[in-house]
């Protein structure tokens, strides 16, 4: 009985996953006003039923998309963090050139900068920014502030600032052209590490 529940839950976790996959791609290629349940279904072969199985609604499917991308952002900037040493500056500076490339790449790109605030709408999505990027920022920041390399200025503002600062950074490459974006890339890491290197203590 255990065996035919395990292969029962391997096949549902096997379908959700694939539906995650094949939303992903919708979503990124289509936005999400123009993609529609049926077509996520057909593209793994099932039934919309079956979507309706593991999310509520098309928003619910959408979150969880955004949130699968947002978690991989967040470990491709963890692991360049780690790469970076011990040196906060550099862990900084590292954190944020990878973030700037997962912005990107096309699926993190539309899905959470262009495609979210739409279809979550504008709260729900800052949330949704909070709940991956804000906490990993607060880090950071801390981590310079303690290491004497920023001024000991109020740590929230200093967090929200940086925030609203690499938002502005995503946003511009989600919209940029494929031929651009290096370019753009390149121009707000400068501007960025210009700004922070001008406060930095050390």
């Amino acid at each position: 009985m255990s065996s035919v529940k395990s292969r029962r839950e391997q096949y549902s976790q096997a379908t959700k996953a694939a539906l995650l996959e094949a939303a992903t791609r919708r979503f990124a290629d289509r936005g999400f006003a123009a993609t529609a349940l049926e077509d996520v279904a057909a593209d793994i072969g099932a039934s919309r039923g079956a979507v309706y199985h593991h999310f509520a609604s098309k928003t619910a499917l959408f979150e969880a998309v955004a949130g699968e991308l947002e978690g991989w952002m967040v470990r491709q900037v963890i692991e360049a963090t780690e790469a970076a040493g011990d040196d906060p500056w550099k862990a900084a500076m590292a954190a944020t050139d990878q973030f700037l490339q997962c912005c990107c790449d096309p699926a993190y790109g539309r899905v959470v900068w262009q495609e979210a605030p739409l279809a979550l709408g504008w709260h729900r999505w800052k949330e949704l920014e909070g709940v991956y990027a804000y906490g990993l920022i607060e880090q950071l920041v801390g981590g310079l502030i303690a290491a004497g390399q920023l001024p000991e200025l109020p740590r929230e503002p200093m967090t929200r600032i940086t925030f609203h600062i690499l938002g502005a950074a995503g946003m511009a490459l989600a919209e940029a052209a494929e031929e651009d974006k290096e370019r753009v890339k390149a121009d707000y890491l400068t501007a960025i590490s210009h700004l922070f290197g001008s406060a930095r203590l050390t």
